[in-house]
């Protein structure tokens, strides 16, 4: 027997309209602005900066990924009584979630960066009181808090929403199974709302590469910071432009992972007609 399954009809071929030609001049633009800066650059290439600030440059990038590591993991862990605070029907436990996703999506990381930074460090006796001075002490730990607590209110945000996408009519099926409420969530709801997740978690990634820039101005020789540094005594225009380099290399080989990452859980999703 012969089995067919339904696909959706093949898209509609893609029309040159007004919004897309403007897109494509645009990106003809900075591709053409990008080449004539490489270019300029390259009439007055100093071989010897590669050389003398590359491994620092090389050590600033390490510093930035185990920054952006450490604060997805940490603000991933308290991204999840967030959520559940965002999901409750108890108003002191949703207010207080709201009030946290509020204010971290509300205000500007580098302004956060500042408060808690140069603000808490007027309190330095009482953190050392209780043994919490040295995450403030040193400006990579800092760094760290800080990037965690952003991160966390956004996480959490996209969390919700993905356990908000599940229909409810799945919950009722493993209802109507007598299935556990703890069997319900781990092997049925949060399955399907880690799929709807996947592309707003490699966006939220990304944003956290590029935002870690911020951690240069409080003391951390990152990547940014190393740049930074190498400006500041040679003058040269260079250092900028292969942090730029950096920064396009890690977003973009994050982005290829996460896609084929993304790609692998969602296999089962393609739709097959089989004879």
């Amino acid at each position: 027997m012969t089995m067919t399954s339904t696909l959706p009809p093949p898209a509609p071929p893609r029309r040159w309209t007004p919004a897309r030609i403007a897109g494509h001049v645009f990106l003809a633009f900075w591709i053409l602005l990008g080449l004539g800066i490489t270019l300029g650059m390259a009439a007055g290439w100093d071989s010897s900066f590669l050389s003398t600030y590359g491994p620092r440059l090389l050590s600033g990038l390490g510093i930035t990924l185990w920054l952006v590591f450490w604060s997805l993991l940490i603000g991933g862990l308290l991204s999840l009584p967030i959520a559940a605070g965002r999901l409750s029907n108890n108003r002191i436990f949703s207010s207080l979630a709201f009030a946290w996703v509020y204010f971290f999506r509300g205000t500007p990381l580098l302004a956060q960066a500042f408060l808690f930074y140069y603000g808490i460090g007027t309190f330095s006796p009482e953190l050392e009181a209780i043994g919490l001075w040295w995450i403030f002490e040193e400006g990579l730990y800092a760094a760290v808090f800080i990037f965690s607590l952003n991160t966390s209110a956004y996480q959490a945000e996209i969390l919700s929403g993905a356990l908000r996408n599940v229909p409810r009519s799945q919950r009722e099926a493993c209802a109507a199974l007598s299935l556990p409420r703890s069997i319900t969530f781990l092997k049925v709801i949060l399955p399907q709302a880690m799929i709807v997740a996947l592309r707003p978690y490699g966006n939220e990634i990304i944003l956290m590469i590029k935002g870690s820039a911020i951690a240069s101005i409080i003391t951390v020789l990152d990547l940014m910071g190393e740049t930074r540094r190498a400006f500041s005594r040679t003058f040269d225009f260079e250092a900028y432009l292969w942090a730029a380099v950096l920064y396009l290399v890690m977003v973009e080989v994050i982005r290829r992972l996460w896609d084929m990452f993304e790609g692998r859980l969602t296999r089962h999703l393609v739709r097959r007609s089989d004879d």
